[in-house]
């Protein structure tokens, strides 16, 4: 299924979004009604969710890794529970080392590089299966708005130049659930990242006495061989435009740009035509984390080719107040 981001999303209310309206109105009370009947699942372990108001683009799984590298630091032994959504494999199991995207999914892999990660569409058995290790806290890269599973902290990742978009819920906006219903379950929000847009969802949070911080997308690495050559971009998230905005900004001459769905799969044929243009170009290709553990190490192939001539930009959150993020994370442990 191709998940591309409807372009109505983030732009004013017009005649689609508004015909849309009922139907996201529709939707959201299903939503609501999920919430009003389950009895969430409470674990023995301390749950933090890192989670976000809207369908994707908002910097949840940095997020994540940043959050699990920050508890390792404390000594805490960090596991990570995800749908692992473009993935064959439901679950839940535990990622295992040298696993696929086409079984577990392209954030998993990411994920287990750093701690180790559970893959489950039932939350409620991913948190199971964690709790037979020795973890001594979950954290959950997505799943906000799955009732399954209680949360002893929600941090909600927006990406500040976009915020919540026309602020109406899918199919008519971007938002997965009503607003005042979410920012009531949430417990701080995390804006990442330069722009106003996430202004007013700032000052929500702020009125309901619950905490704002503030984040930053930064390359973890040395971003100056991105100026060695003239690069072709491509990516398969929520909004590629965002990641090669990042590109242009670290340096990058971008001379050309190719956009895809969120997980998408990439097919031979679409690698062998970002193959030859890179060769007729004489440019580089450059994409995300994301999308190079999507591609298939097969030799012989063009995706094989693809994922050994391209390049990942790795990048990482860093966060504005990381002691006061860190007070949240140690009272959530605290009182569990």
């Amino acid at each position: 299924m191709r998940l591309e981001t409807p372009f109505w999303w983030y732009r004013s209310k017009g005649l689609l979004a508004s015909l849309l309206a009922p139907l996201g109105r529709l939707y959201g009370g299903m939503v609501e009604g999920r919430f009003a009947r389950a009895t969430p699942y409470r674990s023995r372990l301390p749950v933090i969710c890192i989670g976000n108001f809207t369908a994707g683009g908002g910097g949840k799984t940095p997020t994540a890794i940043a959050v699990a590298r920050m508890l390792l630091a404390q000594g805490e032994r960090p596991a990570f529970l995800t749908r692992g959504y473009g993935g064959a494999n439901a679950g839940p199991i535990l990622v295992p080392d040298g696993g696929h995207a086409s079984e577990v999914g392209d954030e998993p892999l990411l994920l287990a590089a750093v701690a180790p990660t559970v893959v489950s569409a039932d939350r409620m058995e991913g948190a199971r299966i964690i709790e037979a290790t020795d973890a001594t806290v979950i954290v959950m890269d997505d799943g906000f708005q799955n009732p399954s599973l209680h949360k002893d902290l929600s941090l909600i990742a927006v990406d500040a130049a976009s915020g919540i978009g026309n602020g109406l819920i899918m199919p008519a906006g971007p938002l997965r659930a009503p607003l005042q219903a979410q920012i009531a379950r949430a417990d701080a929000l995390l804006v990442i990242g330069e722009g106003g847009s996430a202004a007013s969802l700032a000052d929500a949070f702020s009125q309901h006495g619950k905490t704002v911080l503030q984040a930053t997308i930064a390359p973890n690495c040395d971003p100056r061989w991105l100026g060695v050559m003239p690069a072709i971009g491509f990516a398969g998230i929520a909004r590629p435009g965002k990641f090669f905005a990042t590109l242009r900004a670290n340096g990058a001459r971008v001379i050309d740009t190719r956009s895809f769905p969120d997980h998408h799969r990439y097919t031979e044929r679409e690698a062998r035509r970002l193959l030859d243009a890179a060769q007729e170009k004489n440019a580089m290709l450059v994409t995300t984390e994301k999308d190079w553990a999507r591609l298939p190490d097969e030799d012989g192939t063009a995706l094989g080719e693809l994922k050994h001539r391209s390049r990942p930009f790795p990048i990482v959150v860093k966060f504005a107040d990381e002691d006061a993020l860190m007070q949240l994370l140690r009272a959530t442990i605290k009182r569990t």
